[in-house]
Formats: structure tokens, sequence, C-alpha cells
């Protein structure tokens, strides 16, 4: 199954996507999602997306981020972006909701369905091969 506009996909630690518009609908050029963190402070480990280039906008709440060797609260009505092949992690001790625009699309969507999914292709099964075969959308720095 591909992903899709309208698709909810949620993390264990509570986070959620809701795809806008997938590299289907707009020939690979983007993917728009809306995220929503439950504001527990936890940060991703540093990583990379080599080819992509990532854009935030705040809705609500509040983000830290650490881009390159900058760190910065952004709040809410505030953009942020993060340039191809830039080290880079976020979090946030609030609830938050922002838009973000990754482009090109890649597979990212596929990679988070399969990242927070179980069974057969998900990373808790697949170990090392899961994060091979997505190093095109993500690595870790």
């Amino acid at each position: 199954l591909m992903p899709r506009a309208g698709e909810e996909i949620g993390s264990p630690g509570g986070m959620q996507l809701r795809l806008i518009r997938t590299g289907t609908e707009t020939d690979g050029e983007l993917l728009e999602m809306e995220a929503t963190y439950p504001g527990d402070g936890s940060m991703p480990p540093t990583h990379l997306h080599p080819s992509q280039a990532e854009h935030f906008e705040i809705l609500e709440g509040a983000m830290r981020t650490k881009i390159g060797n900058e760190e910065r609260l952004y709040e809410a009505g505030e953009v942020f972006e993060v340039p191809p092949g830039t080290p880079h992690q976020m979090g946030t001790d609030r609830p938050t909701r922002m838009r973000w625009e990754v482009r090109p699309a890649l597979r990212t969507a596929e990679f988070f369905e399969r990242l927070y999914g179980d069974g057969p292709g998900s990373a808790r099964e697949m170990g090392e091969a899961f994060w091979a075969e997505f190093e095109a959308e993500f690595r870790l720095a």
C-alpha cells in the first residue's frame, strides 16, 4: 500500500503524523504533513537527510531545535528550515502542532509507516536492513 493523503501515522511515543499531500499527489516533489507532538521532551537522535530539505511552521506550542551547531526555540507562527545534509534534532516539552514539508518527497511517508509499524518490512523486524533501505531518506549523523 502506498501512503496517501489523509492517512494518519502514530509513533509509540505519541507523535501523530497526518499526511496532507504525498509524493504520489505531487509527482515526487513534496511530502506535506501535519505533526502533533505530546510534549514529553524527548528528541530523536541527531540525523540528516542527504538530499532533502525540510520546512517547518509551528502552528501551536513550541519546538526546541538543534540545526547544525545552532540551538533555538521556535514558537507558534515561526518557521524554520533544515537544509539537505544538515545534522539536526528537535523536541518539545509541551503539546505542539506543526506543518512539515519535505522536498523532494522520496520515500519519507513509507519510512514513517514502516518505522512505527509492526510486521514484515517494519524497522523492528528488519533491523539494519531497514536503515540501509531508507538511507536516501534518513541517516544517523
